[in-house]
């Protein structure tokens, strides 16, 4: 038996309807329930095939947990040696190398020192730093500053003028912080991918309060929409991750991915509505089926993205034609002359 587990936390519409789809199925030899996690032994298994992870970004023990399963075959969603490395400002860094657009972003030094540190552990840091040059390489006020490996809209600022980002920065304590360009945008959506082949491309509008911000219809091309389809699989393939949404705003006809690190996105009912969800919960199901018929006894059945293949291999990133993006780009720069 090839049991499926999902590890949630306080939701209850996406879990409850995950277990109960696949159980429906009644694929001989495949069983989902919620993950029951008993005494943690190092280096014994789970009796998981395959594992649904919804909460350890809250809850570290969790975190721990899976990375143990992991090394003993479970194939975990998302990898949580992956999701633990992985931060905002480098999936921003790696979308330039794969020829993704993404706003223009500068990582800003902690407001405050972090504990056990002195000004002396930043003597390799410039001082002070030269905050006219970084505004005017991010186009002019106003910008967004959030933190870099943040979500759930914590943290987030819009800043209008240098008194503001001085006064919201000086709130941000320890954070690690972005400032990026603010995307006038035309139109918003909310893709998800899961399995890294199955994408929904959801009409969004963030200015909406939570529970219209689905309530959306964007008038844009059929081209559009389908390149969209194609920079969410090549930001996930590139990622690795099985579970994800990806967010652009759409400014002069051009899809920038403005968030994109969400392993354990919004999927609840009452937010992404029934027509979402059904898509959500049908193809997540599939998904982890898919899972657990290829699931291989003793082996490591964690999914790592092309980033990592690359690195391994010792080559740089690669754009889908297979040249890096540093030189797609510079052909593109080349016959626009």
């Amino acid at each position: 038996m090839k049991k499926i587990g999902i590890l949630h936390g306080k939701e209850s519409s996406f879990p409850e309807a995950f277990v109960a789809r696949i159980n429906a199925k009644k694929i001989k030899g495949i069983h989902a329930e919620p993950v029951l996690v008993d005494e943690l032994e190092q280096g014994n298994p789970t009796p998981y095939a395959v594992m649904i992870d919804r909460i350890s970004q809250d809850v570290p023990f969790y975190r721990a947990y899976l990375k143990n399963a992991a090394l003993n075959g479970t194939a975990v969603i998302n990898n949580p040696f992956w999701w633990s490395a992985d931060e905002k400002f480098f999936n921003n860094c790696l979308s330039t190398k794969i020829g993704v657009p993404v706003p223009r972003t500068i990582l800003l030094p902690s407001k405050q020192m972090p504990p056990d540190t002195s000004a002396q552990s930043f003597r390799n840091m410039k001082y002070p730093l030269d905050w006219e040059k970084m505004i005017d390489y991010l186009g002019g006020f106003p910008l967004f500053m959030k933190p870099h490996a943040g979500g759930g809209w914590k943290n987030v600022y819009k800043v209008n003028n240098f008194d503001e980002f001085f006064r919201d920065y000086n709130e941000t304590n320890t954070l690690v912080m972005l400032l990026q360009e603010a995307i006038d945008f035309d139109a918003y959506f909310r893709c998800y991918c899961l399995g890294g082949k199955y994408v929904r491309i959801m009409d969004y509008e963030p200015r909406n309060p939570h529970h219209l911000r689905y309530v959306a219809d964007h008038k844009v091309s059929k081209a559009l929409r389908e390149q969209m389809h194609d920079l969410v699989l090549r930001i996930n393939h590139a990622l690795g991750y099985d579970f994800n949404t990806v967010e652009f705003a759409i400014r002069d006809g051009i899809p920038y991915a403005i968030d994109f690190c969400n392993p354990a996105p919004d999927a609840d009912v009452a937010s992404v509505g029934e027509e979402n969800f059904e898509w959500v919960v049908e193809n997540a199901a599939n998904m982890a089926i898919e899972k657990a018929l290829a699931h291989k006894d003793g082996g490591n059945n964690l999914t790592w993205g092309t980033f990592v293949h690359d690195a391994v291999a010792g080559r740089m990133p690669s754009t889908p034609g297979g040249e890096t993006a540093q030189k797609a780009t510079g052909k593109a720069s080349k016959a626009k002359k």
